[in-house]
């Protein structure tokens, strides 16, 4: 049995669909259904049984829960403007430590979600305590725990791998409201209004200039089974693409893939903007001093000690197959 935690999520449905492509369907899926429209994630896998959060967190700390062959932590508060601490660091921090503790005492190899975000404003993104500041509680329940495992790591009795991720997107994070990715947020616009807002220039970046690591989903599947299937590996690894790309890019792909879906021809950037495809709007205010302006992996680590080799699609690949599989579906028809 592998066990995935937050499984109805973004990621975790994504890794699901990963396993089952394998052929591996004796997975444990673990969510909070409160919000029922998630299990649409979870229509078209192949799952063994699903436990609410609540149940699996006392099944762990009792010891009840079956040894599992490995799990996959994705469950996680995700809001990076989440300002309760408290539930901030129970749910995210307190949890895996328990998890781990868990894993570590039964030998079950564990990899966790990690994040981006505990390094705040940058401007290196290495996985080095200097290089870490998190702009946000967020962020920093995530640290902690990457803290923990640091002061643990000598004596690990079962591999244990966290992925640092940059800023995902792809398909089954609709569920995810304002935090989900630029990408799907671009296409709604664009679908309801017919145009796409992006933020005006600051921070000595143009209209739509700010740069981040943006990553396709199927990248990060792919870099989870990648340290699942080399568990003699442990540690704290950047999962991006190594390249900083502007929003403009994931606007102007957007666009351009759905007005070819159209039978319109596609425009530079300049023309999106005559036309009105493509709108800027004033940076807010109390986004100034809180918003990571530029991202971008170092992959170092992750190519050497990693041993992850195979590349990472740009923006204008990833998002145009993303636009392109929900139009497929269905899912983006006026």
């Amino acid at each position: 049995m592998i066990v995935v935690t937050g499984a109805a999520g973004f990621i975790g449905s994504n890794l699901v669909r990963g396993l089952n492509a394998r052929g591996i369907g004796d997975i444990l899926a673990v969510d909070d259904l409160t919000d029922g429209d998630k299990f649409r994630n979870l229509v078209d896998l192949n799952i063994a049984d699903y436990l609410h959060k609540d149940e699996f967190r006392r099944q762990v700390l009792s010891g009840e829960l079956a040894r599992p062959d490995a799990v996959f932590h994705q469950g996680a508060c995700s809001d990076t403007t989440e300002r309760d601490g408290h539930f901030m660091m129970d749910n995210n921090y307190r949890v895996t430590l328990e998890l781990f503790n868990y894993c570590q005492a039964r030998e079950v190899p564990l990899l966790y979600a990690s994040s981006a975000a505990v390094y705040g404003a940058g401007p290196d993104y290495i996985e080095s305590p200097g290089c870490e500041s998190p702009l946000n509680v967020y962020g920093y329940s995530k640290l902690l725990f990457d803290q923990v495992l640091r002061g643990r790591k000598p004596k690990l009795t079962a591999p244990v791998v966290g992925l640092r991720y940059f800023n995902v997107y792809g398909p089954r994070e609709q569920h995810k409201g304002r935090m989900a990715s630029v990408a799907f947020h671009n296409m709604n616009q664009f679908k309801e209004q017919g145009h796409v807002r992006l933020f005006g220039g600051w921070d000595g970046y143009s209209d739509g200039g700010q740069q981040r690591d943006f990553v396709y989903i199927d990248d990060v599947v792919k870099v989870n089974l990648h340290f699942f299937d080399h568990p003699e590996i442990s540690g704290i690894f950047n999962c991006g693409t190594g390249r900083a790309q502007p929003f403009n890019d994931v606007a102007q792909t957007v666009v351009n893939t759905l007005r070819l879906h159209q039978g319109e021809s596609a425009l530079p950037l300049d023309g999106l903007v005559q036309e009105g495809c493509l709108r800027y709007i004033p940076f807010p205010e109390d986004l100034k001093g809180r918003y990571q302006s530029h991202t971008q992996a170092d992959l170092g680590l992750l190519r050497t000690a990693g041993g992850y080799t195979a590349p990472f699609v740009d923006v204008q690949t990833g998002v145009r197959d993303y636009v392109l599989r929900l139009l497929d579906a269905g899912q983006l028809l006026p």
